[in-house]
């Protein structure tokens, strides 16, 4: 890695495993900050997103000049989260450096919508994946087809 970076996106699942390496993704994050990276951009889904988001409002007290962009696919997302899931939500919206709703209503489609645009604007992706299908799938082949110079660092 050693182009210079200004912004991340985050995809990954909303399914956590046993697998999953907290220290991994803080690492890549560090990493990328180290390379440039300003700006991150989450989706704030449950999951990685939300955990992602996280780790940026705790690195801001290391590295002030970092900005959090919550990307909400639509008013309501946390609409099915639970109540630890919607706390966590909007603590993360009410300290993001900007929130960035694209639509008031949920449509088939907006997640990825959602996804494209944080892609579109990222010169890295940090990503967790252990699925085979979804959103997270079709976020990595997007970026894959559109922009395959773009690096993708795997938690």
């Amino acid at each position: 890695m050693n182009e210079q970076y200004t912004a991340c996106a985050f995809t990954g699942n909303r399914n956590i495993g046993k697998d999953f390496s907290a220290g991994l993704m803080l690492t890549h994050i560090e990493t990328v900050i180290k390379k440039g990276v300003t700006v991150f951009y989450s989706g704030v889904a449950r999951g990685f997103d939300l955990l992602a988001a996280e780790a940026i409002l705790m690195f801001k007290g290391k590295y002030p000049q970092i900005k959090l962009i919550a990307c909400v696919p639509h008013i309501g997302q946390e609409k099915w989260y639970t109540e630890e899931e919607k706390a966590r939500y909007y603590s993360v919206l009410k300290r993001a450096d900007e929130v960035v709703t694209l639509s008031k209503t949920y449509y088939n489609g907006c997640m990825q919508k959602r996804n494209v645009y944080m892609v579109d604007r990222s010169d890295v992706i940090i990503a967790y994946n252990r699925e085979e299908k979804g959103g997270t799938v079709n976020t990595l082949s997007y970026c894959n087809k559109k922009y395959p110079e773009k690096e993708i660092l795997y938690v």
